[in-house]
C-alpha cells in the first residue's frame, strides 16, 4: 500500500495499449485520483489542454503525435500549469541514450516497460506529495493579478490598493482561483476548497458556489457583462482570466 498523496488529483494516462490503460488507471482510481485516459496522442494532448492535469503518464511510442512531441509542446505552452506538469514517460526503449532524451526535453521521471503497476502507482504518489509541498511553500507569497494583491498569510485581498471585505468563503474561492489562473474549476472542485478550509458546511451543494461568485465578483467590480478577473466556463464552473 502506498502513502496517500496530501490532495486528490488530476492524472493523465496517455496509453495506447488497453490493458496497461486499464490498469494503470485501475491503480492509480483506487488510490483516490480522477483518471483521465487517452490512446493516442492527438487525444492526450487535447485532453491535458482542456483539463490540465496535475500528473501525465505517458506513453513514448503513441499513434498519431508521439510522446517526445507531446511533451515538447507541453513545455512550450504559455500556461505555467501545462508548462510545469509533472511527466512521467513510459516506453519499452532500454537504451539509456532514450532515458537522457527523455529527461533532457522535460519529462521528469521515467519508467521503462515491464513495469509493476505498484512501483508506477508509489512514483506517482511520491511525485504528487513533493507538488503539494511546493503548493504548500509557494501559498504562502503574496499572489498578485493585475491590480488585484492576496495575502494568504495575513488572509488580506487589495484593489488598486484598497483593502477588500470578504467573508472567508470568498477570500478561499479567489485564492483558489489565483493560484492557477486560467484553470477551469467545477464546481465540486469549489465546493471542496470550501469544506477543506473549514467554510463550506457538510449540507452544501454546488449551487452555493454561485451564490459565493456572485457577491465575490460584485466586491471585485466585476458584475458588468464583460468579466474581468473571474470568468464562467459554460457547462464546467469558473476560472481566472488571464492576465
Amino acid at each position: 500500500m502506498t502513502e496517500r498523496s496530501l490532495t486528490p488529483a488530476v492524472i493523465l494516462v496517455i496509453e495506447d495499449d488497453r490493458q496497461i490503460r486499464r490498469v494503470v488507471q485501475g491503480y492509480l482510481e483506487q488510490a483516490g485520483h480522477r483518471v483521465l485516459t487517452a490512446s493516442d496522442g492527438e487525444t492526450g494532448l487535447a485532453l491535458a489542454f482542456h483539463e490540465k492535469p496535475n500528473l501525465i503518464v505517458l506513453d513514448l511510442m503513441l499513434p498519431g503525435i508521439s510522446g517526445w512531441e507531446i511533451t515538447q509542446r507541453l513545455r512550450r505552452s504559455r500556461n505555467p500549469a501545462l508548462a510545469t506538469v509533472y511527466i512521467i514517460m513510459l516506453t519499452a526503449r532500454v537504451e539509456e541514450a532514450d532515458r537522457v532524451q527523455g529527461l533532457s526535453i522535460g519529462a521528469d521521471d521515467y519508467v521503462v516497460k515491464p513495469f509493476s503497476p505498484r512501483e508506477l502507482t508509489a512514483r506517482v504518489e511520491a511525485a504528487l506529495r513533493r507538488l503539494d509541498q511546493a503548493a504548500l511553500t509557494a501559498g504562502a507569497q503574496t499572489l498578485v493579478h493585475g491590480e488585484l494583491r492576496l495575502d494568504p498569510v495575513h488572509r488580506t485581498v487589495t484593489s488598486e490598493g484598497a483593502a477588500l471585505d470578504l467573508t472567508a468563503a470568498e477570500f478561499d474561492l479567489l485564492y483558489a482561483l489565483m493560484r492557477q489562473p486560467g484553470r477551469p474549476f467545477t464546481r465540486n472542485e469549489l465546493l471542496d476548497v470550501l469544506q477543506a478550509g473549514g467554510v463550506g458546511g457538510e449540507d452544501a451543494f454546488p449551487r452555493t458556489i454561485d451564490a459565493h461568485i456572485k457577491n465575490l465578483r460584485r466586491k471585485l467590480g466585476d458584475s458588468g457583462r464583460r468579466n474581468r478577473f473571474i470568468e464562467t466556463v459554460h457547462g464546467v464552473g469558473y476560472q481566472l482570466v488571464r492576465s
